[in-house]
Order: structure tokens, then sequence, then C-alpha cells
């Protein structure tokens, strides 16, 4: 609809310097000084998440980041520092916070009216000249300007809740990238003395055989152990390879920078295991994804009402004409063009809005349901890795041990074989690298536990296979 003004005694011009002065408090909107980062850095920290995050705006804003990279590189890694690094220099992080820039530029622009426009015209007739002038300002833009910028600004909020909840899920999968890169560099030293064992074996074996006292059966067993062990120490050296590379794509390192140095060893096992009381109700109150659901509902409803409302309505502006024609008197007045609802009555618009909404709502309630159940099975992983972990730690590496110092005894007794020796020897050192997995297990449900009540789903992760659930929850950032 495009409404003018009727002149009556100089109201026109009243009116034009009152739409003029809405016009300009309207375009006083301006965009906030953190440009919400604020916001997900204290998400993050209400969610145990101690590092800081960084939007990295200016080369200023780079180079400080670059140098608090370098320093934290420095040392051998830790796994807050791995975050830290990641926070401070993953890109595509840095590409998900570029996103709160352009939701609150939605809300500055949602808090701007439409530019007003101007028409002239000029008509000539022998020597008569006629000059229109008409000025249009957008009325509807101006009276829903309230309802527009409480939406953007819901979006907004949204936005922000999917920018926390990217930058503790890149928080995590560094954190487990760092604990399965130091557990497969400790595989790989393990795994090296059971193939020099193998190797010292097949070589006596070699030599006993040569001289007649080893048989040609025992010698090829030795051998094809030696052989296979060769071939499965290959293995672990790329699946450490590979981790550590998983971990250098998180931190976003390149260069020099690769050369970045782990702890030689898993941090140890807690005492005792966190007891958490109300697994479920923690996980409804924190988890950013139940949040962002149940908000973007909220959003979906304010919205349907705005449909609803300018549904029959979809152009509204107003306009002040005044013409001049040589010889006459000054034309004022004004002009009304209203599209007639005739074939579109915004009937299919609210339907759609309607959908829409009860969608989010169903959307929003299997997001509460898939929560309750993930933050039980996260739990049950948790204290599952850790009772493995304890078990490996206080029952079975102990009796390798003492079956070990059993052996060098009768070896030294000529109760045994130097290849029993060599064998029991390569037991205890795959009974160490067990317990090494059950370790790095533990540390990978730990960090999808938090996640799980925080942040979002962490994804499925079973007991024992730590590593490969944890490499199909990494971004490819």
């Amino acid at each position: 609809m495009k409404a003018t003004i009727q002149r009556t005694r100089g109201r026109p011009q009243r009116v034009f310097a009152a739409l003029l002065t809405l016009a300009f408090l309207g375009g006083c909107a301006t965009f906030s000084t953190d440009g919400g980062l604020e916001s997900v850095q204290t998400a993050g920290k209400e969610r145990g998440l101690a590092q800081n995050v960084a939007w990295l705006k200016t080369d200023k804003d780079a180079e400080t980041a670059r140098a608090s990279v370098k320093k934290l590189l420095a040392a051998p890694l830790t796994a807050d520092n791995a975050v830290q690094i990641a926070l401070l220099n993953n890109r595509g992080l840095q590409a998900t916070y570029a996103e709160l820039g352009i939701a609150e530029a939605d809300v500055v622009q949602a808090g701007r009216l439409r530019n007003p426009g101007f028409s002239f015209g000029r008509l000539t007739r022998a020597d008569e000249v006629e000059i229109e002038r008409t000025f249009l300002f957008d009325v509807l833009g101006l009276i829903t300007m309230p309802i527009r910028t409480d939406l953007e600004k819901r979006r907004f909020e949204l936005t922000k809740g999917r920018v926390a909840m990217e930058t503790l899920q890149v928080a995590a999968d560094t954190r487990r990238a760092f604990f399965s890169a130091v557990a497969a560099q400790e595989s790989v030293k393990y795994m090296e003395q059971v193939k020099q064992s193998a190797e010292t074996s097949a070589e006596l074996a070699r030599r006993m055989a040569s001289v007649g006292n080893f048989s040609k059966l025992d010698r090829a067993r030795e051998q094809a152990f030696y052989a296979e062990t060769t071939a499965q120490f290959a293995r672990v050296k790329q699946q450490a390879m590979a981790e550590r590379e998983r971990l250098t794509r998180l931190m976003g390192l390149w260069g020099d920078d690769t050369g970045f140095r782990l702890p030689e060893r898993l941090p140890d096992l807690p005492k005792s295991p966190r007891d958490i009381a109300d697994l479920e109700a923690t996980a409804l109150k924190k988890r950013l994804d139940v949040q962002g659901a149940m908000q973007e509902a909220e959003n979906i409803a304010s919205a349907l009402g705005l449909t609803k409302a300018t549904g029959f309505l979809s152009v509204l502006e107003v306009g002040y004409m005044r013409n001049s024609e040589s010889g006459l008197p000054r034309q004022t007045g004004y002009e009304i063009e209203l599209r007639l609802p005739i074939f579109d009555w915004g009937n299919a618009r609210v339907a759609r809005a309607e959908y829409t909404y009860m969608q989010a709502v169903n959307r929003a309630a299997d997001t509460a349901v898939k929560a309750r159940s993930e933050v039980r099975e996260a739990y049950s992983a948790y204290r599952t890795t850790y009772d493995l972990a304890k078990h490996y730690r206080d029952e079975i590496v102990p009796l390798r041990k003492r079956i070990s110092e059993e052996n060098l005894l009768r070896y030294n007794g000529m109760l045994i074989s130097v290849f029993e020796l060599l064998a029991d020897a390569r037991q205890q050192v795959s009974g160490v690298n067990a317990y090494i997995e059950a370790l790095r297990d533990y540390w990978l449900s730990e960090t999808s536990l938090n996640l799980a009540l925080t942040g979002k789903s962490p994804g499925t992760m079973s007991v024992g296979n730590g590593a490969q659930a944890a490499a199909g929850d990494a971004p490819g950032h």
C-alpha cells in the first residue's frame, strides 16, 4: 500500500519533519564493541572452558595471537595448552566467529529505516512547464521496526549459542586428539621394544639352528613372529603420525610449528571417578543445543505473530506530493496506491509460519530426549573406562611385572630358556600397552562426558575403541 499526506495548513511540513526525525533516530543503531564474543566467552567459562577465546579481526589481533601460540609451543604441550592454541589459531573457528558479525549486522540493519525515496518530474507544453516532486517514506517499516529488531536480536542470541557450541566442540575435539596423539606415541615406544625383542629372538633362533641346536619349525615360528611384529610396528607408527596430524590440524599449525613436542606419557588416572548427581537435569539446564532449540521455537513464535500482523499489508509507504506549473498556483496533496488482496490474502505465509513453529517445537523436544539419553550413555562410558583403566593399573600390570620377575629368576637358575624369557618380556610390554589404551579411553570418555553435559551431542563412543570414535567426531577445520 502506498499512501501520501493530505495538505491541511502546513501539516505536511510538520509530518515531513517528524518522519525525518524518526528516520534519523532509526539510523542510530550501532555495533557493539565486542561483537558478541564476550557472551561466547562467558558461556564457555560457565561450562568449564578455562581458556580464552579470541576473534582475530585485525593484523594486531593476529600478531598477538601468534605471539601467544609461539610461547605455548616453546614447551611440551599439555591438553589445556593444546586447547588454547586451537581457540587462538583454528581458522575454521575464526570463520565461525564471523557469524557473530553477520548476525549483529542484521540487528543493526533491522533497527534502521529504509532510505526514503524522492522522485522529480518535469513536463513542458509550449511555454508551460509542469514540475512534480514526490517524497516517499516507508511507514510499514517504521511501524514494524520494534518487532523486526526484537526478532533479529533473538536470532543474534541464537547465533551466540551456536558459536559457543562450536567453540566447545573444537575444544573437546582438540583435547581428545591430544590424548590420542600422546597414547599413540607411547604405543610406538613400547611396540618398538616388542619388535627389538622379536628381532633378538629371531636372530638367536637363526644362530642356534645353524649349529643344529634349534629345529627348523621353531626357527620359522620365531622368524614369522618377528615379521608380523615388524608389520605391526609400521602400522602403529602410521597411526601415531595420523593422530599427531589430526591434532596439528585442530590447532591450525603449519611450517616449523608442526614440530611441537608432546609429553612422554598420558596424565595419571584420578584417584576416584566423578560422581555427578542429577545428570539429566544438568544437561537440560546447561546444554547449549537444548537451549538453542528452545530459543529457536520461541523466535519462530514471535515471527508468527509478525506474519499474522503483516499478512494483509505487505507494502505501506507514505508520500508527500508537490507540483508546480508555470502560470498556475502550486499543487500539493497526497496519493494512495493500494494493492488489492484479490489473489494473495497472506494465509499461505501464515500457515507456513505455523507449520515451521510446530516443527521447531518437536525438534526442541527431540533434542531434549536425545540429550537425556546421551548424557546417560556418556556417563556410563566414563565410569566403565575408569574402572577398566584402574583394573589394568592395579591388577594386570603388577601381575605381569611379578611374572616377569619370577621368570628372570628362573632364567638365572637355568630353569627356562632365553626364548621363554623374551616371550614373557613381550607379554609384559603388551600388558603395559593395553593399560595405555585403557587410560587413553578414560580421558576420551571424560572429555565426551563434559561435552554431553554442557555443549552438544558428543557422538557415539564405544568402550575400548575410543580413538576411532573420537576421530569420527572431529570437524573439518
